[in-house]
This record gives structure tokens, sequence and C-alpha cells, in this order.
């Protein structure tokens, strides 16, 4: 059965009643009439804020279509908010005159410029705006560009193989190798060099540098590798105060036995020399060679020239004339100590030591030579008095000379150039099988009658030519020629080898008319010499002479001939061998004379 709330019928019994009830409910705040009035309006405000905004928006939305977006600059030109065809004109305005100027460019330490044209750079209006892009639709991003600047940079077109050629000329002006620091002297005052790295132009980021900021009128910075120098400008000044400036602050004095070498500053100064060294110093370097070209002319008259022992003629015999030991001062050892003397404050002295040049031939090695007779001789004659000059000449020099047992003579390599500042003079030669002068002409003969007189002395031929054409006056086959160039140069030489156990002397005797050549030694054989046919004959040729100082001539036949060389010992008479030489001579042409 169902029971029914026990409430109160009547109005006022439903009061009374309902009055605890509300009691003990929580208490609802209630909201001022005036705040609710503020909030409200704040409300109105805001909406219509925003309203005027969205508004703004809009209608900078609708006005500003078309343009180029706002805070836009190109190569530093501002065309943010202008209309597309009003920005090209801008830019091309303000920077079409930068397209014909050169580009000031900065390698490093280097400056340079570019040519636009000659490197083929052209601008492209419509792209380079196009990189602008679309106007923002961002609310945000359009508030922002009204207090911000944006650079888009240029699109540029290139000729790829000019561009990459313009970079390259560029290198003769940015790069460079490494360039270590030095001391240089000034009038023999030392002035530090700093060091210089090298650099590198790197043309690939260099290209794209140009092609990104070219038309910006502005001096283009363009990337370049560097090369470190080992030697620091510190250690550069550390060898000038601790070496340099202490070198060359006082003479470099020299004393020797009797003479005294002064070398001013400047003389020091001119011997050193700077080098990178470990640990990034740089090192001190003196050319002794220099001091010793500087200083030994000075102690020239301290020394001792030696001289060898030489076999003279006197009374128609040989005769040793001694040997004399030279004496000289021995740089080596005098110059050792010259680093530490020349980086210590105060005087600079050396001392010169000296050592002695023991002669090639001694007196006691000549006299042991066993040079005591004549093993081998020879005369010939009939030289005009020009010729007989250079024979005079060459024989004087070589009188007297030794070939020790197993050395080997050579008549170019004893006289060495023989020229007008050696005292021969201009005489007649055969050339090409005609009559010409030349400086030594007449030498031949002389050659001729020392071979001559080593083929009789049994001596060992290392070497020799005949004349290409026969002269009458010389033994055939047993002749021969020599031949020097311009410059004193050996062409064609006389050699003979020393074959024996004892030495030869060489004895030369000269007169206006003839000229005779003596080998002293210790006779080994006799010889016989075995002239051959003549065979092979070949005519001359007609030759036209020169217009000027013709000399005719029948010319000679050419022909093949030998000669037999005998050699039998001395003391048997026992033939010990033969030698068989073959020569071959060219007819000598006919000069027929205009």
């Amino acid at each position: 059965m169902t029971q029914e709330p026990a409430w109160p019928t009547s109005d006022d019994e439903r009061t009374e009643v309902m009055a605890p009830v509300t009691d003990v409910l929580p208490k609802v705040t209630q909201e001022p009439p005036r705040q609710k009035r503020s909030a409200k309006r704040a409300a109105i405000i805001a909406g219509s804020v925003l309203g005027v905004l969205a508004a703004l928006y809009a209608v900078d939305l609708l006005v500003s279509q078309g343009n180029v977006p706002r805070g836009v600059t190109v190569a530093g030109v501002e065309v943010g908010g202008l209309k597309r065809t009003a920005a090209e004109d801008k830019l091309r305005e303000e920077i079409e005159p930068r397209l014909t100027q050169t580009i000031p460019v900065r390698a490093g330490d280097a400056t340079a410029a570019i040519d636009p044209s000659t490197a083929g750079l052209t601008l492209d209006w419509p792209s380079t705006l196009d990189q602008a892009g679309d106007q923002p639709l961002n609310p945000f991003t359009r508030i922002a560009s009204f207090f911000s600047d944006r650079e888009v940079g240029v699109v540029t077109h290139a000729d790829e193989g000019k561009l990459a050629a313009a970079i390259e000329e560029l290198r003769a002006r940015t790069d460079r190798l490494p360039v270590e620091g030095t001391i240089r002297f000034e009038e023999a005052q030392p002035v530090a060099v700093p060091p210089q790295p090298g650099q590198q132009l790197d043309a690939e980021a260099a290209k794209n540098e140009v092609l990104r900021h070219w038309a910006t009128g502005q001096t283009l910075s363009l990337p370049v590798t560097t090369t470190p120098v080992q030697v620091s400008a510190e250690a550069v000044q550390a060898t000038l105060d601790g070496f340099a400036k202490p070198a060359v602050s006082a003479p470099l004095v020299i004393r020797g036995e009797g003479a005294t070498a002064t070398l001013a500053p400047a003389a020091v100064a001119a011997a050193l020399s700077f080098e990178p060294g470990d640990g990034g110093i740089l090192v001190p370097k003196v050319d002794h060679n220099k001091i010793v070209e500087a200083a030994g002319p000075q102690l020239k008259s301290s020394e001792k020239e030696g001289k060898d022992a030489q076999i003279v003629f006197e009374g128609g015999r040989p005769t040793v004339q001694p040997s004399v030991d030279g004496k000289g001062v021995d740089w080596n050892p005098t110059l050792q100590p010259l680093f530490d003397v020349l980086k210590a404050p105060g005087a600079h002295e050396l001392v010169a030591k000296y050592h002695t040049t023991p002669a090639k031939v001694t007196t006691e090695q000549a006299n042991q030579l066993g040079i005591t007779e004549v093993i081998g001789e020879f005369t010939t004659g009939g030289f005009a008095p020009d010729s007989g000059v250079n024979i005079r000449t060459v024989a004087q020099k070589v009188n007297g000379a030794i070939v020790k047992p197993g050395e080997t003579f050579s008549l170019n390599g004893f006289t060495g150039p023989r020229g007008k500042a050696q005292g021969y003079v201009e005489a007649g030669v055969i050339e090409n099988g005609a009559p010409a002068r030349e400086v030594g002409g007449g030498i031949s003969q002389f050659a001729t009658t020392l071979y001559n007189a080593a083929y009789f002395a049994g001596l060992k031929d290392a070497g020799h030519k005949e004349h290409s054409y026969y002269i009458s006056r010389y033994p055939a086959a047993r002749e021969a020629t020599v031949f020097q160039s311009a410059s004193g140069s050996s062409v064609i030489d006389l050699k003979f080898t020393n074959d024996s156990d004892t030495g030869v002397a060489i004895q030369t005797i000269w007169t206006p008319s003839s000229i005779t050549v003596k080998l002293w030694g210790t006779k080994r054989y006799t010889v016989e010499s075995i002239p051959g046919p003549k065979s092979n004959f070949v005519p001359p040729q007609e030759k036209p002479g020169p217009a000027e100082n013709c000399h005719a001539s029948n010319g000679a036949q050419g022909f093949t001939t030998s000669d037999t060389r005998v050699l039998r010992d001395a003391k048997t008479g026992r033939e010990v061998k033969r030698e068989t030489r073959t020569v071959h001579y060219n007819p000598q042409p006919k000069i027929v004379c205009p």
C-alpha cells in the first residue's frame, strides 16, 4: 500500500515547511548587475575588433591581389607590395645600370673584377619575381610582412663556358703558393720578410657566389682554400734578432800566415740565406763557397802553388826538375766555427788553417821513371810560317810532358783549348777538299809527328784518325789529325797509352822549317814500318771554287792502302807482334775557279 507524503495542503503550510530546507542548501553567489554589464561590453568590443580585422584582412587580400608580397627585396631593391609590372620596371631602372659594370670581387686578401658580358651573365626578370611567390593567406604572415624584409635574389642565365673561363682567369690574381717568412738584406741591413699563407680559389663555390649576388653592385667575397706556412712571423723575428743582426754587425776577419782577409758586412750578407726548419723555426745557412770567393784572393799571398817534377832537356838529355809541394788554405776546418762566430756579439774573427798538396809527380818518382834513352822519334817539315807559329806553340806546351806507366796521353786534353787567347793564329787548313784558314791551322802536322814518335816507340795506340785526304808529305796510313770545336772541346783527338813499366817523357825540337818529337824512356822494341800497296783508286771530281780568293787545284785521286807495324824485342830481336792498319783516302776535288 503506497504511502503518500505528508505534505501540507495549504499555501501557508507549504511555506513554513520549505523554509528549513532552504537554510541547509549551499548559497549561490549572485553576479552584481555592474559586472555583468562590463563583460558584455568587452565581448561586444572584441567582436567588433575581430570584425574590423577580418574586414581589413579581406580588404588587404583583395587590394594586394597580384602584388609582389610585402617586404620582398631583390638585389637590395625593395619591390614588396608593387604590382609585378611596376616591380620589374623598378628593378630594371635600379639594377640594369649595374649589369654593364665590372663586378668587384675579393678572394682572401686579393682583389679583382669580373666583366659580366665576358662571363656571359644576364638577368631573367620574370623568373626573379617568381621567386618572391604569391601573396600569403596566413593572416599572421601578412601582419609580419609589415615589419620584416625578405631578400629573394636574382635569377641569372649564364654561359657555362664563359663563366668558367672568367673564374679561371681570376686565379692569376687570387691564387698563390705559400711564401715562407725569411730575412733579406738591404745594403747589409737585415729586414724581416713576413710569411704569407698560400691560397687557391674554390672555383665551383666562387661560381655559385657570382650567380647569386653579381647584380647587387657590392664587392663579392669569393671562397678560397688556404695553405699554411711552416714558419711564423715570430720565428722570423727570433732569427733576425738572434742571428742575422749579429752576423752583419761587424766585418769578418780571417787571419792567415802573413796575410789577412777582411770581409765587409755586405760580403757576409751575400753568403747568408734562410730556410724553414723542423719545429717551425727559420734556419740560417752560410754559403762557404761565397766566403771563400771573397776571402781567397786576399789570402793568396800566403799560399804556395805546387809543381810537379818535370823533365827538362839540357844538353840534349833529360834532367829532372824537382817537384814543389803546394800549400793552401784548408777552408773546411777554417770555416767550421763560422756559424758560431757570426751569431756572437762583438768582433768576428777566424784563424786560417793550411794544408799541403803533394805534387802528382814527385822528384823521387821522376827519378825512378827510367827515362834514360830515346825510344822513338820522328821529324816532319815543309810548313808555312803561320802554321809554324802554331806548331811551335803546341810544341812548347807539350815539351817535358811525362806519361807515367799505365797512363794515356791525350793531345787535346793536355793542351786544352787552342785559340787566339792561347797564342794560336790563323793558318791554312783543308776544308771539304779545298784550302781554307782557321785558328790553329797546322796542329795536325804536330799530331802526325807525335803519332809517329809513339809509333816507333812501340807504345799502344789509344785512338787516332787520319786525314780524309792524303797529304803527300806524310807517310800513308801512318799519320793523324786533330780537331777542336769553336768552344775548345775535343772532337778528333790523338791518344796513346804508355803500356810499359817505365815512364815516358816527350821532347819537342822546333825550327822554322821542321818539327821533331823524341820520346824518352827505357827502350823495349825496335820497330819496323811496312807500307802496303795502294788500291781502289777513285778519280777526283771537279768542284767550283769560291767567287773570291779562289785557288785552282788539280785535285788528287783517292785510294786505299795499309801500314803494318812490326815490333821486335830490343834485346833479342825476336818478333813480338805485328799490327796492320788499313786506311781509305777520299779523292781531293779539282777546284775550278770562275
